[in-house]
């Protein structure tokens, strides 16, 4: 079946209006609590509440299997453009720090109808070389995620208005463009009755049960090491007299991770979505165990190493979501991305946190030996045979 060539590229583009949101919205979050007269240990509440409404948004469109029951690209608009009125509420001469938790809050539940749902969109038009079209929306989500950094480089990072309505009206234009441009998928199946068991009953499939747990251990890894990448390099620094520039080396870092998103997803169409992941878990597993090494080399190879880190803790993503797709019964497609999500997102709160409160009290160049626990279990898991 010939796909009309705008759509992934819409697709793409739509993923990462709207998902500007999340990740410019933590560039005015300092600004934010200085304005509400709290104090800096506020700032990793607000960021926490954006991951939590995520996860209480993306539980509850499992439970109630909206991406499978109505139209997803209705359901992405819609979320889009509640999602940007929630970061308009940032605005407010009003805002206090009850209506600021709420704004982020709100915005990351109806996240929950933008990232997972986008991918069930690219699931309803590719079956084959899924993992190819996931590999380069992924690629666009990692330079979301690496657009705070480099915002903070830019002069226009500095106006907080401007970088609310900018990402606001991305929101906007991108729900827009995916409900216009975007129909219903040919391998669309609409879910005709409402299961409250669904979730329970993708478990039961030892596919999606492989998928999903090698997801899960990929996630432990993949967004403390994002989250924890700046830690790194003031560590470095602080062991060395040669200073990087922070902020421009963690956006290099998460960034590069596009490009091997979309080099996995082009392998995936030679060996396969297991293969692609097994590696990737595989080398950042070894980069993990190997971390409290890098800080005794030279400037030039820790960067390296980081880099090429940078890209396999995020190639298995997409490969990931291709292998939960097609597992799932194509009735229930939105509903197997979505829990996966929530369940992966709350393991990095996990992962995040547990290094945030171990940092203190260790070596720091040793921290990053945790996040090995989650590629070992992946490949583990992957590795075995379905029964």
């Amino acid at each position: 079946m010939n796909i009309k060539p705008h759509i992934l590229p819409v697709i793409i583009f739509s993923q990462f209006a709207c998902t500007s949101i999340w990740f410019a919205g933590n560039v005015v979050v300092d600004d934010l609590v200085k304005v509400i007269g709290a104090n800096h240990q506020f700032t990793g509440l607000i960021l926490s509440s954006v991951q939590f409404g995520f996860i209480v948004g993306t539980l509850l469109f499992a439970t109630l299997m909206i991406a499978d029951r109505y139209s997803p690209s209705k359901v992405f608009l819609l979320s889009a453009i509640l999602a940007a009125l929630c970061n308009l509420a940032l605005l407010s001469n009003n805002l206090t720090q009850t209506t600021l938790l709420a704004a982020r809050f709100g915005a990351g539940f109806f996240l929950a109808g933008i990232y997972p749902v986008g991918m069930k969109i690219a699931s309803d038009y590719y079956r084959h070389g899924l993992g190819r079209a996931l590999g380069f929306l992924v690629g666009a989500l990692v330079l979301g995620t690496a657009f705070p950094h480099a915002i903070k480089g830019m002069d226009w990072g500095r106006n907080d208005t401007l970088v609310v309505t900018t990402t606001s009206l991305l929101a906007a234009i991108g729900g827009c463009f995916m409900y216009l441009f975007i129909p219903n998928g040919p391998f669309r199946k609409k879910s005709t009755t409402f299961q409250i068991q669904a979730s329970t009953k993708l478990f039961k499939i030892p596919a999606f049960r492989k998928a999903a747990f090698g997801y899960f251990g990929h996630m432990w890894e993949l967004y403390a090491f994002w989250a924890f990448i700046p830690f790194a390099l003031h560590t470095y620094n602080s062991f060395n007299t040669h200073q990087l520039p922070i902020s421009i080396w963690s956006f290099t870092i998460i960034a590069l991770g596009s490009i091997s998103c979309a080099l996995g997803g082009y392998f995936s169409l030679k060996v396969g979505s297991k293969k692609v992941a097994i590696f990737s878990l595989s080398l950042s597993g070894v980069l993990c165990l190997l971390s409290p090494l890098f800080y005794l080399l030279s400037p030039p190879l820790f960067l390296l190493l980081l880099c090429i880190w940078g890209m396999a803790v995020v190639s298995d993503s997409p490969q990931f979501s291709s292998m939960v797709a097609k597992s799932a019964p194509v009735h229930l497609k939105g509903t197997a991305l979505t829990i996966v999500n929530c369940i992966g997102f709350s393991i990095s709160i996990i992962s995040i946190q547990l290094l945030s409160f171990i940092a203190p009290k260790t070596d720091p160049s040793y921290l990053f030996l945790l996040l090995a626990i989650g590629p070992i279990i992946g490949v583990w898991n992957l590795l075995q045979k379905t029964s």
